[in-house]
């Protein structure tokens, strides 16, 4: 473990800003279900990364063919919990306030011709081996560099602040875009954009391709990193998703970027 609780010199604070880990990793504990709960949630999250337009009764079905004996009302509860939704078809990891301010989408037609012109944000489940949590990450659209990331037991908006604060402290992208969600449309959120000068895009309800670069990223995400180590406690994972997004911005060949890694496309022109 890279964090000594007990360390005689260094606080937990500093230890925590030497590795570059959000100190609340530390103290967080996975939000939790059974442990058939759990396992019929990984399956879940699997088949949706694969068949995102499946809604509960489909997944029902889907999950009743590998021999579990569930009804409509489970799977639905816990694609609720997880926030999926097959809305033609889009991840809808929150529900957006009635009565929050409309931003159009202003992605549609436009041409990405630099780093930070536009970033995006999006959230995600993350199963671990006793229980879940929530993922937060920031992406650049013409580098795909994740810029920053926050996890959280909680579908709430402080982690989303927290991230976007990291990634402001660097730089101030021309538009942001995000989804409806009430964690992107609260005020302490669109606010700091604001303040920032910052366009804000959001996407028109339903459209899974309106986010679509943060959408791949999650499935790389899982695929080569969350599904293989199968993390037991929110330590493990945070460290865990810190050295896969190390990996993915400075080593990772992305075939749209010439089998260049995002970070090398991104400081090219920063």
């Amino acid at each position: 473990m890279l964090i000594d609780l007990a360390h005689p010199t260094f606080s937990i604070r500093r230890q925590c800003e030497l590795v570059g880990l959000a100190r609340s990793s530390l103290y967080y504990q996975p939000a939790t279900e059974s442990p058939l709960n759990l396992e019929l949630m990984r399956l879940i999250d699997e088949q949706y990364l694969k068949t995102p337009f499946y809604g509960w009764p489909r997944m029902t079905a889907y999950v009743q063919s590998l021999g579990y004996g569930v009804n409509v009302k489970r799977v639905r509860r816990l694609m609720r919990t997880m926030g999926l939704c097959a809305i033609a078809p889009k991840r809808n990891t929150s529900q957006s306030s009635p009565d929050h301010q409309v931003y159009p989408y202003l992605l549609r037609g436009l041409q990405i011709v630099r780093p930070n012109q536009v970033w995006s944000a999006d959230l995600t489940y993350i199963p671990m081996r006793s229980g879940f949590m929530y993922l937060v990450a920031i992406l650049d659209w013409y580098s795909r560099s994740v810029l920053a990331y926050r996890l959280s037991n909680t579908l709430d908006s402080r982690f989303c602040v927290e991230a976007l604060d990291q990634a402001l402290a660097f730089a101030t992208p021309t538009i942001f875009n995000t989804d409806q969600g009430v964690q992107f449309t609260a005020r302490v959120f669109t606010t700091r954009l604001e303040a920032a000068g910052t366009q804000i895009s959001m996407d028109g309800r339903g459209r899974v391709f309106d986010n679509i670069f943060i959408e791949r990223l999650w499935r790389s995400v899982k695929y080569e990193n969350v599904y293989l180590n199968d993390y037991a406690t929110v330590l493990d994972l945070d460290q865990g998703l810190q050295q896969y997004f190390s990996f993915y911005n400075h080593e990772r060949p992305h075939q749209s970027l010439g089998y260049r890694p995002p970070a090398q496309v991104h400081f090219e022109y920063v």
